[in-house]
């Protein structure tokens, strides 16, 4: 399974993260969240990173245009796209993007099934609530495309494997405090969901 840390906010998470053998850092562009970072803020980061790494900037409730404009500002090579969004908004990116589904019930994550998109646990919030998804209701569909957020943290993680998810995405399950990460979690996060 591919890992994914979210919520970066500093170089020493970042590369703790790669180290241990992180495929993606997630950056949160989104105000209301304590763990969000500007887009020069998350350059600076990103610009001292090694090659290889997917950096994915987290969008909430914006147009293409901010979309665009920070992506290509920061340096992230990839879109997180946390909202419903009308179709002209897609064809209006310049930049890879993915979907993310917020589920409340068993139907939702069979949405946007051809292609790869993350399934996140429906909150109020959006991202790093810590909230789970019922894993029940992925028994017998392809997981392949998916990739799992929500709830998860190194003593859960490994429990997926036989789901046979793309990836997996953590944010609040390996840290200390709200946008600061704990070496010891994350390093036993990537270990458990590889």
């Amino acid at each position: 399974m591919r890992v994914k840390i979210c919520g970066i906010t500093n170089y020493e998470d970042a590369m703790v993260a790669i180290e241990a053998g992180a495929d993606a850092l997630g950056f949160v562009f989104y105000e209301k969240s304590p763990r969000y970072i500007s887009p020069l803020d998350a350059k600076q980061i990103i610009k001292k990173l090694p090659p290889f790494v997917e950096k994915v900037g987290l969008f909430v409730n914006v147009d293409a245009q901010i979309i665009n404009s920070y992506i290509q500002e920061s340096g992230c090579t990839l879109a997180q796209l946390h909202f419903e969004t009308p179709d002209e908004l897609y064809e209006q990116l310049f930049v890879p993007y993915i979907k993310v589904i917020r589920a409340k019930e068993a139907k939702d994550i069979s949405q946007y099934s051809d292609e790869y998109r993350l399934v996140d646990a429906y909150c109020e919030a959006y991202g790093g609530s810590g909230k789970r998804l019922n894993i029940e209701w992925f028994k017998d569909i392809d997981c392949s495309k998916i990739i799992l957020a929500g709830g998860l943290d190194p003593q859960n993680v490994a429990s997926l494997k036989e789901y046979g998810f793309y990836g997996v995405d953590v944010s609040s399950g390996v840290e200390i405090s709200h946008g600061i990460k704990s070496e010891e979690k994350v390093k036993e996060f990537i270990i458990n969901a590889k």
